[in-house]
């Protein structure tokens, strides 16, 4: 049963029919360097793969915190496998200062305190995210009223600078 719960926890499925605004081709500005840029181009090389529950890899498909996992994985970055795991982790961003490779969170459920969905910024106010069941990892804008009413903050698993964020591990080879 706690099994069931935790993965229930991770992404929690969107409304059927609620459209995320995909930009074919939309990449990060080439002015945006360094690891969050990497992580965000990562995400963005997922693109068109299958949303798949508990999935974290392109053979399978991803959820949400899969992907986010996915894409720090790939840069040798290990976070928590949860989105509420990965928001409680995550270094806090100011969403006005949002840069490529930060995650911003949501709050799926009405009335619900518990952040349930995740996807990494890619810049221009736009995210990657795998949105549900019989979708594909996709963009969607920040400004899309649908995520914007259940925005729960931004955040920040790698390090930028010495000292902070995440402790790093040696890419996968």
């Amino acid at each position: 049963m706690l099994t069931l719960v935790l993965l229930a926890s991770g992404c929690t499925p969107f409304r059927p029919g609620v459209p995320s605004a995909a930009a074919a081709g939309e990449q990060a500005p080439a002015s945006q360097q360094g690891m969050g840029a990497a992580i965000a181009q990562q995400a963005l090389a997922q693109v068109g793969a299958p949303y798949r529950y508990g999935g974290a890899g392109p053979a399978r498909g991803f959820d949400c915190s899969g992907l986010v996992s996915y894409a720090h994985s790939r840069e040798g970055i290990s976070v928590p496998r949860t989105a509420a795991a990965q928001f409680a982790a995550a270094r806090k961003v100011d969403p006005e200062s949002l840069r490529a490779g930060d995650l911003v969170f949501f709050r799926l459920v009405p009335g619900s305190r518990e952040v349930t969905h995740v996807g990494i910024y890619t810049g221009q106010r736009r995210f990657v995210h795998a949105p549900q069941t019989g979708r594909n990892v996709s963009e969607a804008s920040l400004d899309d009223p649908y995520y914007r009413e259940r925005f729960a903050g931004a955040g920040q698993l790698f390090a930028d600078g010495p000292g902070t964020g995440p402790r790093l591990r040696s890419p996968p080879r």
